[in-house]
């Protein structure tokens, strides 16, 4: 039985390649290049992109079980052709090439935003809620999500591919290097969020969503879907749970949607006059101002899926953050090396230099 990963080097996936190699599972990973970390586990790697069907051909090759978890987060729309090629056509590629395999099982990672969010803080989507497609047509990460399950469900029905849908909601925990979700984390913990708005949100460990992958693949049945989420809540709470967690002050100014929105929209055409980037762009705040609840109960019943406790994996997150993100650790004072370890000679010249850079 081998296994194959798609983005098996983000967040997700790394979370994912080590619970599979812990299981002792025979894992191939389909990336841009090989990534040491993973090939130290005994992970073997296809190097390729899901725009080749080449090389999506040689990475399905007698694999019989495979987590789809490529993706891309953007917010900004420019990038919309990256997301839509990605998700949509890298995923037709995958399936297409799968029909010619003898695979047991396809486990695709999609978003709970396909289905669960609103302007209604009453609303609580569950799997069998219709698409949000109206409300996130300005959103391409979505919306090329919509289209990727639509593909998914399209393959399962007319090619009976064994596919089952995956809908985790914002994914914090350790371990993201590429800051795909908690970007807006890092920004509470650099005091660079100064107002709070109406929205709702909801979360999950990726190592708990991970762990929810695994039981898809060993029990869902094909075509069926399930939604990811740990803690609903909204954004002022989820702040003031940053805040006990880190010291940093949460916003205390409430900032109504219209005015927000068209804020962020002239302070990110001031910063772009200048050549920068605006700490918080306008699509953030419109997605911001909505509200994200799910309902994982399916999960939870057919699958036997817990998360663990929505503060764990806030500690977790910020502990990560503090000891890896280079806005901390630039921070963290560095003694001055053992004389053995450098040469004596080299220190002087260094202490030199330092000394002038200070006059």
């Amino acid at each position: 039985m081998t296994t194959l990963i798609t983005g098996g080097t983000g967040f997700l996936g790394r979370h994912l390649v080590r619970q599979l190699v812990e299981r002792g599972e025979d894992v191939r990973v389909l990336a841009r290049q090989v990534d040491l970390d993973l090939a130290d586990l005994g992970v073997s790697f296809v190097e390729g992109t899901l725009s080749s069907s080449d090389d999506v051909r040689r990475a399905v090759d007698g694999v019989t079980h495979v987590y789809h978890c490529a993706g891309l987060v953007e917010r900004d729309p420019k990038h919309a052709h990256r997301m839509y090629e990605l998700h949509v056509d890298g995923t037709r590629r995958l399936l297409d090439a799968l029909r010619q395999q003898d695979v047991k099982k396809i486990v695709v990672a999609s978003t709970s935003g396909t289905v669960g969010v609103s302007d209604d803080p009453n609303f609580l989507a569950t799997d069998d809620s219709p698409s949000a497609e109206k409300l996130v047509m300005h959103w391409p990460y979505y919306l090329s999500k919509i289209y990727q399950e639509r593909i998914c469900e399209r393959y399962h029905r007319d090619y009976n591919l064994p596919i089952v849908l995956m809908r985790p909601t914002l994914l914090l925990g350790p371990g993201d290097m590429r800051e795909s979700s908690t970007g807006d984390v890092v920004l509470f913990m650099r005091k660079k969020i100064p107002t709070v708005l109406s929205g709702g949100m909801s979360f999950v460990d990726a190592r708990d969503a991970a762990a929810a992958f695994i039981l898809a693949m060993d029990k869902a049945e094909p075509g069926s879907s399930y939604l990811l989420g740990a803690s609903n809540m909204t954004l002022v709470a989820f702040f003031e749970r940053l805040e006990d967690i880190t010291g940093v002050r949460a916003p205390r100014i409430a900032v109504p949607r219209d005015a927000a929105i068209a804020g962020a929209k002239v302070l990110d055409v001031a910063m772009r006059m200048l050549g920068q980037k605006a700490s918080i762009d306008p699509v953030s705040v419109e997605m911001g101002s909505r509200y994200w609840y799910i309902d994982s109960s399916r999960a939870i019943n057919e699958l036997g899926w817990q998360p663990r406790d929505p503060a764990a994996t806030l500690r977790d997150t910020v502990q990560w953050i503090e000891q890896f993100h280079p806005s901390f650790t630039d921070k963290l004072e560095r003694p001055t090396p053992p004389e053995h370890w450098v040469p004596r000679e080299t220190l002087k010249w260094a202490e030199a230099q330092r000394d002038e850079r200070l006059l």
